[in-house]
């Protein structure tokens, strides 16, 4: 008799959404598109399009993709640090409004509500600051219109949480994948040479892999590898959706 493990299944998936109420948060979503008078500036929906790239490329043992996941989860939470304090500035601002008076949420009628189809867990906490940015923009336009604020203040906390995203995006938008692994590196073969060239070099706990982020990919193995290790029938890997 088959076992309830022998059953066939099909993939987890789940339907993601993001609510944004403010236009503020909408052009960080969204960017700029280059023009004849200002460059262009990526938003998230861009941005993490590079992000799975990245995250594919450190499970392809890339040191160089790994090395970039280190700066972002370092970028990640110095601007996580940035909206925290724009926010204890809000928080102290809107407690100057006396205690009989209740301000309530500031929420668009209508907003927009956008679909999430991300494959890299860095690329849910750059969005996770979005959101952060969108209820500290509806707040803020709240305190500026009961005169908890002034609109230079207003304009001043929303021009610096947008630069601090910005500036989150703008890591990795030169990205450009090494086609290096680290088996090459340890045989200094001529892809880890070319790599060195065009790249730079990396300090060594990166390039031996005992220095990784966070929330770095579990590591494909190679076929010879995955046959040695599971057999000449195995086709076990750790694999990863491609960028959808």
């Amino acid at each position: 008799m088959a076992t309830i493990e022998d059953a066939p299944l099909g993939s987890l998936r789940s339907q993601m959404r993001l609510t944004l109420h403010t236009l503020h948060a909408i052009r960080l979503w969204n960017g700029r598109l280059p023009s004849a008078d200002a460059p262009r500036i990526r938003g998230l929906n861009d941005f993490v399009t590079l992000v799975n790239r990245v995250y594919r490329d450190a499970a392809r043992d890339d040191p160089y993709a790994d090395a970039l996941l280190l700066r972002f989860e370092a970028k990640l939470d110095s601007t996580r640090t940035a909206l925290l304090n724009l926010h204890a500035q809000l928080n102290a601002a809107m407690a100057q409004a006396p205690a009989a008076f209740s301000l309530g949420d500031n929420l668009n009628v209508e907003p927009v509500q956008l679909p999430v189809t991300f494959n890299a867990p860095l690329g849910f906490l750059a969005l996770y600051l979005l959101a952060d940015y969108d209820e500290l923009a509806r707040r803020a336009l709240l305190a500026q219109h009961t005169a908890l604020i002034d609109p230079p203040t207003l304009e001043y906390w929303l021009d610096e949480g947008a630069h601090c995203l910005r500036s989150l995006f703008s890591l990795i938008q030169t990205y450009r994948t090494s086609g290096a692994c680290r088996d090459d590196f340890a045989a200094n073969n001529a892809k880890a040479q070319r790599a060195r060239e065009q790249f730079g070099e990396l300090p060594q706990n990166i390039l031996d892999g005992s220095l990784r982020a966070r929330h770095a990919p579990a590591l494909r193995q190679s076929e010879p590898a995955a046959l040695n290790s599971a057999g000449p029938t195995s086709n076990n890997t750790h694999g990863l959706p491609e960028d959808s």
